[in-house]
């Protein structure tokens, strides 16, 4: 027998009954099932401690979040809340903190209080050009605040194409010859104007123009034959360099790309070859310096603005360069700010930079006033009932929520055939516990209750004992807030037996590290856990009989696969050897016997 058809029989005895004809893979396969039955109910219970160990967790967030709305109704302050409502907005508003004094005030402003501005000289900017030849002054690099877009634009209908390196000089041409002599252009450097004058109606533009040139050059038709650009085309480029930015006074930093000036005290620095004059401005907003500085494009003026109200003034001084002085402004004149006049509750006149007034100048602690215009106003601070009834109501829906989840998971349900399904915590002693005491501590009567509040039921939150939960009602709980505040107070707060205090402690413990729900929750964990490494150690097990089982009747199908080929060896052998050797024929055995003896005889 060779070794491939060797390998070739041991490969197929791995299937099942080959040599035996038994079917011992389903005998495998139903001792793997036996043996692997426990698995499923441990599958089931890990399961089941999941579910179990979810519901705690969503118990515990259900009272961590009850326990925060406790902490807020613990607090003092909440119930200290006010509102400040002013009876004539256009003169004041007005905002007042917890535990402000409750009452009516007074206000009356004569004057509000106004921003310090500093308005700097006419900046003056170079003319587009010294003389009325403009041959030299490309539109690229011509001194507008604007810079010209290529494109068209249409004089008496008649379509002008620029580009931005044309020269003022061949745009002029250009109008001249697109017109047919019609229209004449010039320039004149004493008032640094263009002027289009003809004998006739000069029509300026049309919606399809795409060069903003008549823009830039401030030219608009007027119904006449002469029209002048509206005012000095010269303007100062904010966005170029300041080497470039086109001030008839060039800005400098000194030389050295350090130039610095101070405004209020505060240190702005530039370089005049790589910063703009908006960076410069935008520089200064966002200093400490305490102004807003801005560029009034028409008037060709900066202006600083005091970003505070109130008579207070503006400082500013070139250190090294001449930003100031070139920009106008260090020449410029203040325009002092005013402060704030008011009265309080009929008083002396006060002031104050601010147009709000706090503690500080007005004397009413926890009231802040702003004001908005002149005139009378009543200010009046009164409990914030609405905050305080709504922190009571967030209370009791959370509470609400948890006690109706603790139900849904402890409570059986029973089907129309009368089978009764238990609940993922039915019997769970520690959670209907937890239900129990939130009851108890909820509708307890602290002692040393005063006013006619004794219990929760005194505010209109009641409970009508079918269940766990609590019913709010908000016109008896608005009542006792308006009518008696303090005994409101006094059963939510008490430090000693007040139902936040109590039912807080009884809530942090429940939901704390080594309260009763993390306690469980570990439980779970280890259960599970342990159940794990149980199904894991099963499998093993079972995989490894079932390897085991699989080889032995590997084996025998070897073994009876041995035999049945040697007993075929055999058959065969002992087949061909009968065939080969068998006894004569009567006749053939005669003739035999006759050679045979005639052979002796000659031997003889």
């Amino acid at each position: 027998m060779s070794v491939a058809a060797t390998s070739s029989t041991s490969s197929s005895l791995a299937l099942s009954g080959l040599a035996s004809g038994l079917n011992w893979t389903s005998i495998i396969n139903d001792m793997v099932a036996a043996e692997s039955a426990p698995e499923t109910t441990m599958e089931t219970q890990n399961t089941k401690l999941q579910t179990e160990k979810s519901a705690y967790q969503t118990i515990g967030t259900d009272l961590t979040t009850l326990n925060t709305d406790v902490t807020n109704l613990t607090n003092a302050s909440l119930f200290q809340s006010v509102t400040a409502s002013s009876s004539d907005s256009s003169v004041a508003s007005a905002t007042a903190a917890s535990g402000t004094a409750l009452g009516s005030y007074t206000f009356k402003a004569t004057q509000l209080a106004t921003n310090s501005s500093w308005q700097g000289v006419t900046a003056k900017a170079n003319t587009l050009s010294s003389t009325s030849d403009v041959s030299g002054v490309t539109l690229g690099s011509a001194g507008v605040t604007t810079p010209v877009t290529a494109g068209t634009f249409t004089v008496n209908g008649q379509t002008i194409t620029v580009a931005t390196s044309d020269t003022l000089q061949s745009v002029f041409d250009k109008i001249n010859t697109a017109t047919g002599g019609a229209v004449t252009a010039s320039y004149d450097p004493t008032t640094d104007e263009i002027s289009l004058n003809s004998s006739s109606h000069i029509v300026l533009g049309s919606d399809t123009d795409t060069s903003n040139f008549l823009q830039v050059a401030q030219l608009y038709s007027n119904g006449t034959g002469s029209v002048t650009s509206a005012n000095a085309l010269g303007g100062i480029n904010l966005d170029n360099t300041m080497s470039s930015a086109n001030l008839a006074t060039p800005i400098s930093d000194g030389g050295s790309g350090q130039g610095e000036f101070k405004i209020n005290g505060v240190a702005i620095n530039y370089d005049a070859s790589t910063d703009t004059i908006n960076d410069v401005l935008q520089n200064i907003n966002s200093s400490a310096a305490g102004v807003t500085a801005t560029y009034d494009a028409a008037n060709h003026q900066f202006q600083l603005t005091n970003t505070s109200t109130g008579a207070v003034g503006i400082s500013m001084q070139d250190v090294t360069g001449n930003f100031l002085a070139a920009t106008g402004l260090s020449a410029g004149t203040l325009t002092q700010g005013n402060n704030l006049e008011y009265s309080l509750n009929g008083g002396g006149t006060l002031t104050s930079q601010s147009n709000t007034v706090d503690a500080t100048s007005a004397g009413v602690a926890g009231l802040s006033i702003t004001a908005t215009g002149t005139g009378s106003s009543t200010i009046a601070v009164a409990s914030d009932t609405t905050t305080i009834a709504s922190a009571i109501t967030t209370f009791v829906n959370d509470y609400n929520a948890a006690q109706t989840y603790i139900s849904s998971q402890t409570a059986s349900t029973t089907a129309s055939d009368g089978t009764v399904t238990p609940g993922t915590l039915t019997g769970d002693m520690d959670v209907e516990g937890i239900a129990t005491k939130l009851r108890e501590l909820t509708n307890a009567a602290p002692s040393g209750q005063s006013g006619g509040i004794q219990t929760i039921n005194d505010i209109g939150i009641t409970s009508d004992g079918s269940d766990n939960l609590l019913t709010l009602d908000s016109s008896t709980l608005n009542s006792a807030l308006t009518n008696n505040l303090s005994a409101v107070t006094q059963l939510f707060t008490n430090s000693t037996n007040g139902l936040g205090t109590t039912l807080g402690s009884y809530l942090t413990n429940v939901t704390g590290s080594s309260g009763i729900l993390s306690s469980q929750e570990t439980s779970f964990t280890n259960q599970s856990t342990a159940l794990a490494t149980s199904i894991s150690n099963l499998q093993a097990q079972v995989s490894a009989n079932e390897t085991n089982l699989q080889n032995e009747f590997v084996d025998m199908e070897t073994a009876i696969n041995t035999i049945n080929t040697n007993k075929q060896y055999l058959s065969d052998y002992f087949s061909q050897s009968s065939t080969t050797t068998a006894a004569p024929t009567p006749a053939n055995n005669n003739s035999s016997s006759s050679s045979s003896s005639s052979s002796s005889s000659s031997s003889g």
